[in-house]
């Protein structure tokens, strides 16, 4: 297969502070969001946290070597805000920084392209208000100036938030991860108060003069309707706003969409949002990340079915559902396996966005599984292998002549993830990685899979 990437094309994975590094306590680290939100009961589907995690922060010269060896182009990483910043303010932590001066030394020694991710969920708890809070987006600016100041000399991308619509919805809207709030329409401001610490981020990259290209990593999920009723259309458009394009307009349009008539009083915050604002979140992009998981499919309603005989409150819900799609298989984690999707998902990127698109780069694509070593401690996931391959596929013909989206500059994939880590609420019921972590015998020993095999094979090859 590696004959047929394009020349030039590059090849990385992915990984995450909060779920790999591990040492929460240790040289100084604050505590993040999600370190407050795993130490609430019944949050964590097994009941763990990230305390030590796949334990990069001391493996990372061995994790190093396992990239050298896959034969990677680039890795990409997150710095832990927490960990540069334990009060999300003031001077970075020289431990924290000594860790990330440590690993990027250890990357350009073996060949492999840093891409460093400013912040990937792990919100410094200090910072009162999270997203909601406005001050939150300065501090993030001042982050970044301070960031680029002392690492930007050594790395060639960076990427400033992950996924700031999956923090809202799932964090801010709907209480499923941190910081576990719970306001739907109300969780509006913190969408804004991150593409608004997006925009500052640049400016404050930019002011530091690193050398390395700047993007960002948005979630991009194609949406259509469960049936042409004319309500299920209505709400898979709103579900489309508030997944895509509320993140995606005012970073590449430099204004909010118009909100839908019907909810016009729900998205009335888009509608008041500050030209200055607008204008600072328009910042010229070298790159624009796409993070892809699954389509959605959108039917009108709650989707939830009350007991009457259970008088315990019900979480509040978007007046629609995300259902299933029966025509494709799921992963491990119940995600919808569909290749096809990922380049209707690019395709939309064209048709919306056209010639102000810059360059994009896959830069989040990967699927669970219960992985287990088998009593040799080999570990076989040949379905990794067919979710990876074929989504790679999908992408790369999608962006040759005559594909659906021929009009994007694709340049590059980054497969999720280097190793086994924390998977949020999942914990570790659901692993990721292309490298086993065994988390139960207290030594986080990795161990290439089938899948690092394979894919090593596959870049050899190009």
């Amino acid at each position: 297969m590696g004959d047929f990437l394009p020349d030039g094309f590059v090849m990385g994975v992915s990984s995450s502070a909060f779920q790999v590094e591990g040492a929460a306590r240790d040289g100084g680290r604050g505590d993040s969001v999600w370190d407050t939100f795993t130490a609430g009961a019944g949050r964590i589907v097994d009941g763990s946290n990230a305390s030590i995690g796949a334990d990069h922060l001391a493996k990372f010269a061995e994790d190093a070597t396992l990239l050298r060896e896959l034969g990677v182009d680039a890795y990409r990483f997150s710095l832990a805000w927490p960990r540069l910043q334990p009060d999300g303010r003031g001077a970075l932590h020289r431990n924290g920084l000594a860790f990330y001066d440590q690993l990027l030394d250890a990357l350009l020694a073996h060949g492999i392209s840093p891409m460093a991710t400013l912040s990937h969920w792990d919100t410094p708890t200090a910072l009162r208000g999270g997203w909601l809070n406005r001050d939150t987006a300065g501090r993030f600016g001042d982050y970044a100036h301070a960031v680029g100041e002392a690492l930007g000399d050594r790395i060639d991308s960076w990427v400033t938030l992950e996924e700031p619509a999956t923090v809202m919805l799932n964090g801010y809207a709907l209480g499923t991860q941190a910081p576990g709030r719970s306001l739907l329409f109300d969780a509006l401001p913190a969408a804004h108060h991150q593409l608004l610490a997006h925009g500052l981020a640049v400016q404050g990259l930019r002011a530091a003069d690193v050398r390395g290209r700047i993007g960002l990593s948005n979630a991009h999920s194609p949406v259509e309707s469960l049936t042409d009723r004319e309500q299920d259309r209505s709400y898979a458009a709103l579900s489309d706003l508030l997944h895509n394009r509320i993140f995606a307009d005012p970073v590449l349009l430099g204004r909010y969409p118009d909100p839908l008539e019907p909810f016009a009083v729900e998205l009335r915050g888009l509608l008041e949002a500050d030209p200055a604002d607008l204008a600072v979140i328009h910042q010229p992009l070298d790159f624009y990340g796409l993070s892809y998981m699954e389509p959605t499919r959108i039917a009108a309603g709650t989707g939830r079915i009350v007991s009457r005989d259970d008088p315990a409150p019900v979480a509040p819900a978007f007046p629609f559902h995300p259902t299933a799609f029966r025509e494709f298989p799921v992963t491990g984690a119940g995600h919808v396996n569909a290749p096809e999707y990922l380049g209707v998902a690019l395709a939309e990127l064209q048709t919306r966005y056209g010639d102000v698109l810059p360059p994009v780069y896959v830069t989040t694509l990967g699927a669970g599984f219960s992985d287990q070593a088998d009593e040799r401690g080999a570990v076989h996931d040949p379905l990794r292998i067919d979710y990876v391959a074929e989504h790679l596929q999908a992408a790369v013909n999608a962006v040759r002549p005559g594909g659906a989206a021929a009009g994007v500059d694709l340049r590059g994939f980054f497969v999720r993830s280097l190793l086994d880590g924390f998977e949020w609420s999942a914990g570790y019921t659901q692993r990721y990685g292309l490298v086993h972590v065994s988390f139960s015998d207290g030594m986080t020993t990795r161990t290439p899979k089938d899948s690092y095999r394979w894919l090593q094979k596959v870049l050899a090859a190009r």
